[in-house]
């Protein structure tokens, strides 16, 4: 009975792997050495702590106080020198399962078993949350907004410029370092993208309504 059980179990194992090895995205004969580059920049997070420093004496702390509040106020607290493993990320890759579930879940071949990686677990690692995406089309900068204020006359602002007002201006107006610290984490930090980048017009508006940025996904 014991021999046949375990026989029954190696078999059923045996099969299950064959099966997780047809729904590989990449067979295993086509699996090759590759690296990865990485695109954020999360040791950027010390410019957000300086910028929050530099806030005028008469603002108080309230601009601290409310990025800590945010959505992203927990990667303050975060260890500065991670490190990036490309090598396991490219190898989770290539173990990446064809599936029939939701297309915002991936699913990936470790050792007979497939593991999912979707909204939750993202939510779990990173801290961060899913609301509902704010209707954006209408949105125009605010008169007066922190756009106007330091990149004035500016009809396209580029990340880069962004990030020089992040790291070497003196702020004029209370909640103005948040504000600017909010789309510099977002753009640079968070989805590390080109500082080219034109920042669009309805992000200056989602900072100026906090509420709605907070639920940003």
């Amino acid at each position: 009975m014991g021999s046949g059980w375990r026989f029954w179990q190696v078999r059923m194992v045996a099969k299950m792997r064959i099966r997780l090895r047809d729904s590989l995205k990449t067979l295993e004969g086509y699996w090759y050495e590759g690296k990865l580059t990485r695109h954020n920049h999360f040791d950027a997070l010390a410019h957000i702590d300086d910028a929050l420093n530099r806030v005028p004496v008469e603002f108080g702390d309230e601009d601290r106080l409310c990025f800590m509040a945010s959505c992203f106020g927990h990667f303050l607290t975060l260890h500065r020198e991670m490190k990036f493993f490309g090598g396991i990320i490219h190898w989770l890759l290539l173990r990446e399962l064809h599936h029939n579930d939701p297309t915002d879940e991936m699913h990936f071949m470790l050792e007979n078993r497939s593991v999912r990686f979707s909204k939750v677990e993202f939510c779990l690692i990173i801290g961060l949350r899913f609301g509902v995406v704010p209707e954006t089309t209408m949105y125009a900068a605010v008169e007066n907004g922190i756009h106007e204020r330091y990149i004035p006359g500016a009809e396209e602002v580029s990340l880069e410029q962004i990030r020089g007002v992040v790291t070497g201006v003196e702020f004029g107006k209370a909640y103005d370092t948040f504000k600017l610290c909010l789309l510099y984490m977002l753009n640079w930090i968070l989805m590390g993208v080109d500082e080219r980048f034109k920042i669009p017009v309805w992000q200056f508006r989602l900072v100026e309504e906090l509420d709605a940025f907070d639920a940003f996904p």
